[in-house]
């Protein structure tokens, strides 16, 4: 296959992380175009960390974000079959009160690591099986500046979890059909598919169609087909071992 030709953006002066961040939002395209071309990243990665892991900390420093931690975790592991005695529970009520800081350490960890994952994927895809010859700085920086969705979608989320007083999350396909059976293999599939994370996926798709000069429309099928077959096959762990 011919390989392809990473954009460039000559003659014009590079846009700040702020400007290209609001342009993730608003102008995706011009944003990964200037993104692509000058692939600069830290400032971006920490402030996807600080809003991140602040909304985060922040949210589970309250007691209501504490309880709600505790009831997700207790229903994630029922949910794959896991029944929690009281010990275990006396365990998993006295970690909450880390869990603010254990947060802002893990996601330090785990953002650039998973960004780091994500990118490395890509690019094998792209450059090695389609013939792609973009540079992974660049690859890196598409990714690190799609965060910029997921922290968007934090905000919004966590005031609401704080007035529901759960982390049940109130953006999946799944708040559409409320009276689907809450255990039901079709119930755990929509609960998986979050319109945040789509959102990241669309987005995503855009700044690697403006990085390999390819059409936005059959890279985001794609990943959103990938996104969907995982959340069959959760669903499909979960009702097999929960027994529904």
């Amino acid at each position: 296959m011919p390989q392809t030709v990473a954009p460039t953006v000559s003659g014009t002066a590079a846009k700040g992380f702020p400007a290209r961040i609001l342009g993730v939002i608003f102008t995706p395209r011009a944003a990964y175009a200037d993104v692509a071309a000058r692939p600069a990243w830290l400032g971006a990665m920490l402030v996807v960390f600080a809003l991140t892991a602040g909304s985060t900390f922040a949210f589970l420093s309250t007691e209501i974000g504490k309880n709600a931690m505790l009831d997700q975790q207790r229903q994630t592991m029922e949910s794959f079959g896991v029944k929690l005695n009281d010990q275990a529970m006396q365990r998993m009520e006295e970690g909450a009160a880390r869990a603010p800081y254990f947060t802002l350490i893990s996601q330090a960890v785990f953002l650039p690591v998973a960004a780091l994952a994500v990118a490395g994927i890509l690019m094998a895809i792209f450059n090695a099986i389609m013939g792609g010859d973009a540079r992974f700085k660049q690859v890196f920086a598409i990714v690190v500046y799609s965060g910029v969705i997921l922290t968007l979608g934090a905000l919004f989320v966590f005031p609401l979890d704080y007035a529901r007083e759960t982390m049940a999350s109130p953006t999946t396909l799944a708040v559409f059909l409320p009276f689907l059976e809450e255990n039901s293999f079709l119930a755990r599939f929509l609960g998986s598919i979050d319109l945040i994370r789509v959102w990241w996926f669309v987005s995503l798709s855009i700044g690697l169609a403006v990085l390999y000069r390819k059409r936005t429309g059959p890279i985001a099928a794609a990943l959103l087909v990938v996104y969907a077959v995982i959340a069959i096959v959760v669903a499909a762990i979960q009702s097999a071992l929960s027994g529904a």
